[in-house]
């Protein structure tokens, strides 16, 4: 990522630690002139965690200086594409982490529940984990999960309607976010875009914002799947502050300091092989 005649240029005395400024300067020179920064190799070069990295790179992210991305961030001018890939592909990622997640989930869904299930591909792999399951209602404005789910023969369906986001195959908007008031369900497995201790729970379209509220209102029990991917990443738009999880089901490549400051903070995390 550095070029030999660069070499020192991210190199930080140890007699005098790089403060915020000098670190956010150094970064913001490095993303100009690469066009593409990894946390990893920021922290190694500054000498500095990764989770004081990811703090940086939101707060040069705020100033309209670069853009976060998984693993690193980009500069400014060449987000002009969606982060967030469809969900064709994202089922292919981490895809044996996704089942283990919804093993887990499987196992702590009781009968006789009534359960909402999101939008995204790891909900979705839940969806599958219970679709033999007797006795349970499964609210969901995921087409994906209804279809998963559509012959379960023990299984309630029923499908909160409203505007469809082709993408992600959800319905979201206010119709969706007025039938929503009147749901109350005994908890809520969904997917996030983004899992950090300090920025919270976070999506990437601003347009799903209100609809992931609502859901989160249906109940007091929320239990996040997140592939490790998304363990101290932060999206494009805040849903809700991290405490809103109740339970967050991950893979244990996720980043240790950020399990541990979400841990700190009075949310259960579960860590699958």
């Amino acid at each position: 990522m550095v070029n030999s005649a660069d070499k020192n240029v991210l190199q930080p005395t140890r007699s005098q630690p790089l403060i915020r400024e000098e670190r956010c300067r150094l970064i913001q020179q490095e993303v100009s002139r690469e066009g593409l920064v990894t946390v990893a190799a920021l922290a190694s070069h500054l000498g500095v965690s990764p989770m004081t990295i990811r703090r940086d790179l939101s707060e040069l992210e705020g100033q309209g200086i670069l853009t976060r991305v998984h693993g690193g961030a980009i500069a400014a001018d060449q987000a002009g594409g969606p982060v967030e890939p469809p969900m064709r592909e994202r089922m292919l990622r981490n895809a044996d982490e996704k089942r283990q997640i919804a093993k887990v989930v499987a196992a702590v869904t009781l009968d006789g529940e009534t359960i909402f299930i999101g939008s995204g591909s790891t909900a979705l792999a839940v969806a599958e984990a219970i679709r033999n399951r007797r006795n349970l209602t499964v609210v969901t404005n995921a087409l994906t999960v209804a279809n998963a789910l559509l012959h379960s023969r023990g299984i309630s369906l029923i499908v909160v309607g409203g505007f469809l986001r082709p993408s992600e195959s959800s319905l979201i908007g206010h119709i969706a976010e007025r039938a929503l008031q009147d749901i109350r369900v005994d908890k809520v497995i969904m997917g996030i875009g983004g899992v950090d201790p300090e920025h919270g729970l976070t999506g990437d379209n601003l347009q799903e914002l209100m609809t992931d509220r609502a859901i989160l209102g249906t109940t007091d029990t929320v239990i996040v799947v997140a592939d490790h991917s998304k363990l101290g990443h932060v999206a494009a738009s805040m849903t809700a502050p991290i405490t809103a999880a109740t339970r967050i089901v991950t893979g244990r490549q996720a980043p240790s300091e950020v399990i541990r400051a979400i841990r700190q903070r009075g949310v259960e995390v579960l860590l699958v092989d």
